[in-house]
């Protein structure tokens, strides 16, 4: 039987989509993966996952608990993992836009982003899925809202044994490559005992 060139490259796509799925699937072997927030050597292990099999970890910018919610709907309907991230103006509106964000203080970024992190530990794991917790660019001006999150991660890893959140990003692409290069190589030292893992642009 001929068939006709379209209906089999329509088979041939849902056979790829099939082996992604199942390649995608498959990050529930990686040891120590579970439903919840994942850090460390196991999120590590599952970016690595991702890039040698070929699918994405989508990320969001969420707001409110209602964002955030869902992509973790949509990541347990999918039974994929997602990233969660917050900006900084997103984690200042995530607390409320009518408290002081004072510039050179950034506080209710600061309180808006550890809001959304603890928020995020707290359900994730009734989603079933693997959850990764990001902070977004991070430019040098905004430096106190990215201090404020690693204390939050220092005082979490000092009673839980992981940091609160997965990942920070420092973009830096505004300043000299040697400047970058310092800054991020200053905050990767305090990160490194967390297991944190660290973007830099």
């Amino acid at each position: 039987e001929v068939r006709p060139f379209r209906v089999t490259s329509t088979e041939s796509a849902r056979e790829l989509a099939r082996a992604s799925t199942a390649a995608a699937m498959s990050f529930w072997d990686i040891p120590g993966m579970k439903a919840g927030v994942v850090t460390g050597d196991v999120a590590w292990s599952l970016y690595k996952h991702a890039k040698e099999n070929g699918y994405a970890i989508p990320a969001f910018n969420c707001t409110s608990t209602s964002t955030c919610n869902a992509v973790m709907e949509a990541g347990k309907k999918l039974n994929r993992p997602v990233t969660i991230q917050f900006s900084e103006g997103g984690s200042a509106f995530f607390a409320g836009k009518s408290l002081p964000n004072d510039k050179g203080k950034l506080q209710t970024s600061i309180l808006g982003a550890v809001a959304g992190a603890h928020y995020v530990r707290m359900v994730a794991p009734a989603y079933g899925i693997p959850v990764i917790v990001h902070s977004d660019h991070c430019a040098k001006k905004l430096l106190p809202w990215f201090d404020g999150m690693i204390e939050a991660d220092e005082a979490y890893f000092k009673a839980h044994g992981e940091p609160l959140f997965t990942s920070h990003m420092l973009d830096l692409s505004e300043e000299p490559d040697a400047e970058n290069i310092e800054i991020c190589q200053k905050y990767l030292t305090r990160m490194k005992p967390l297991n944190l893992i660290l973007e830099m642009e």
